[in-house]
């Protein structure tokens, strides 16, 4: 059970405070609700309490996560599938597992490609989106801006 103030991740959404927790009636079914603030886009979700475990909501990493996650972007591109459609599915299971270092890989791979040449308008909003995800939690590991976040994680990648 996480508290009001909690930094989480919501998988495949990105990282937020909860702001609250609330009892909705929804389609005839009365149940509790997490109420999270996205800090990028300026967002509310609402979460059903009973579905935590499920959905993967986890807790925000630490600073010292945070030096492996820069890491993983200062990291070697990996090997990845020539077939887009292989590389895309075997991107979007690492997106959606919801594991940040799985995401910061994700991110590192498809930017280093987009370096070599065009990605496709597919993976291009894998990668936006993945980025954002991103940025959602270091925004909130770090106390600081999207700005500031995205330079942090460009910089990284850029120097690998």
């Amino acid at each position: 059970m996480y508290n009001i103030g909690d930094k989480v991740v919501y998988p495949m959404h990105g990282a937020g405070i909860i702001e609250g927790i609330e009892e909705k009636e929804i389609l005839g079914e009365k149940r509790k609700y997490y109420i999270m603030r996205m800090p990028i886009g300026e967002m509310n979700v609402m979460i059903p309490v009973d579905n935590i475990e499920e959905i993967g909501i986890r807790e925000i990493i630490t600073n010292d996560d945070l030096e492996k996650v820069l890491d993983v972007l200062k990291g070697d591109k990996t090997k990845m599938p020539q077939n887009w459609n292989r590389r895309y599915r075997l991107n979007m299971e690492k997106i959606k597992s919801g594991d940040i270092f799985e995401i910061a890989a994700v991110v590192r791979n498809l930017m280093l490609r987009d370096a070599e040449k065009a990605l496709s308008t597919g993976e291009r909003k894998m990668l936006n989106s993945a980025k954002q995800m991103l940025i959602s939690e270091i925004v909130l590991v770090v106390d600081s801006n999207q700005e500031e976040t995205e330079k942090l994680i460009n910089d990284a990648i850029n120097s690998a």
